[in-house]
């Protein structure tokens, strides 16, 4: 039998039933996580085979979850070759059998989380990271509406892996994306098949999609996700939106990156997320004729202000990553909060009272949905707690004030992470120490290589 983490619903075997009376002609069903990086991964089982898999579950190694953006598994903390790579087992997650409708044969997928202490703490499921905080918010009596906001680029199709990124080209002008046409309607049009079949296969998985919208560069795009009070399938929407994303992008001949800072001249893409509060009544906590909210609102912003830094290996989790806090691109390079100020780190976009919300604007978009919304309800919830006043709010331009205390490099996160008790407290000393030597390793490899500058400034040395 499987442990049972707090809010987390395992699907049954009736809902495989059910599913498969409904779809009589799915060949296959995929297991699937998304693991630190954002990829997605899994096995493939006939659906004549897949019912053992709502039973008993499906057998795979604790190590999934350690491994770096090439697929290597790094031996953090002794997990993967040391340990022998043991196996935990993982269960569908209740809610997430979907068919894979940008697949040429009758595939569906199915989310998979650990629910296993045999070896090890099934916290190194980033989900169950998500579960754990959450619990923090039991006594307090309160719940959540949660969204997304994902930006993404869409490229030329590459050759090879090596190949620098290009903007995509319109097969309706045959033109390469160009210029910074924010909200243009024109560029919406020239990649509408593209982003209609991103509506399509996202209404066919559940995912609550709605706005789109080009963004600040050639090629840019944000689609945003409707809010839910369901924290868990909030970050689980995020996760299988990037896998829809680049699926429909080469269905479409393009690929599609949610890399920070693909184009040193071009804006950065984020994960902007977006939250408010309820009580058990139904009322927003952060509701407030004031512009800027209530003081549970101000008590909430104190929190993440203090904890930021904190957690900014979770936020910016590679070398690339910190290209993108950069002033006057629309993305913070401080903890600073304002009502309808897109250049502070904690907006509060306007609306109606019992809409109030934190648009939190700090993470990248290939950052870990799971663990960005973990980081940022554990500030909340020790600002509320805590009662910590935050700093006076911005309505200037907060983008002129680089913070030298906020870290610039993953080395400087790493520190900041792996010595901070309310990481330890909030995620587990556990994860704290095997997250952050995951991180330190995959820098180890990265600087092992030799980049095309070094050959460029040194080669005739």
């Amino acid at each position: 039998m499987p442990i049972k983490y707090k809010n987390v619903s395992l699907a049954s075997l009736e809902e495989f039933g059910s599913f498969c009376t409904n779809n009589p002609d799915i060949k296959y069903i995929d297991a699937i996580l998304s693991d630190i990086s954002g990829i997605i991964r899994g096995k493939r089982l006939p659906v004549n085979e897949a019912k053992k898999l709502f039973i008993s579950g499906i057998q795979f190694c604790y190590s999934t979850f350690l491994l770096d953006p090439t697929g290597y598994c790094p031996d953090a903390v002794g997990r993967g070759f040391s340990d022998g790579d043991p196996d935990a087992t993982y269960y569908p997650v209740a809610g997430s059998l979907n068919k894979m409708p940008w697949h040429k044969d009758p595939l569906a997928q199915v989310l998979i989380t650990i629910q296993d202490e045999s070896r090890y703490s099934s916290i190194i499921d980033p989900r169950n990271v998500l579960a754990k905080v959450l619990e923090r918010f039991d006594d307090l009596h309160l719940f959540f509406k949660v969204a997304f906001e994902l930006e993404f680029y869409l490229f030329k199709k590459r050759k090879t892996i090596s190949e620098k990124p290009e903007p995509a080209i319109s097969k309706e002008t045959n033109r390469q994306s160009e210029g910074t046409q924010v909200y243009g309607m024109r560029e919406l049009d020239e990649f509408y098949d593209f982003l209609e079949d991103v509506n399509k296969f996202c209404k066919i998985q559940n995912i609550p999609a709605t706005t789109a919208s080009s963004e600040f560069a050639p090629g840019q795009f944000e689609i945003n996700l409707n809010h839910t009070k369901d924290v868990l399938k909030a970050a689980d929407d995020a996760a299988l939106l990037r896998r829809v994303i680049k699926e429909t992008a080469i269905k479409h001949g393009y690929e599609a990156s949610f890399l920070s800072k693909p184009f040193i001249d071009q804006t950065g893409s984020g994960m902007h997320v977006h939250l408010s509060i309820f009580d058990e009544n139904n009322n927003n906590i952060f509701a407030s004729a004031k512009e800027e909210g209530s003081e549970q609102l101000a008590y909430a912003i104190g929190g993440l202000q203090q904890t930021t830094y904190d957690n900014f290996l979770i936020f910016a989790p590679n070398v690339n990553a910190y290209r993108r806090f950069q002033p006057d691109q629309f993305v913070p390079v401080n903890n600073s909060w304002g009502p309808n100020n897109r250049s502070v780190a904690f907006r509060i976009p306007r609306g109606k009272d019992n809409s109030k919300r934190i648009e939190h604007r700090v993470a990248g978009a290939e950052a870990n949905p799971y663990l960005v919304l973990s980081a940022i309800l554990a500030g909340i919830n020790i600002g509320l707690i805590n009662k910590i006043k935050p700093s006076d709010f911005r309505t200037d331009n907060a983008c002129t004030d680089l913070d030298p205390n906020m870290p610039t490099t993953v080395e400087k996160s790493i520190d900041l992470f792996e010595s901070s008790n309310f990481c330890k407290d909030y995620f587990s000393d556990e994860y704290v120490k095997m997250y952050s030597d995951l991180k330190k390793k995959e820098l180890e490899t990265f600087y092992s290589e030799i980049s095309d500058i070094e050959y460029k400034w040194y080669l005739n040395l």
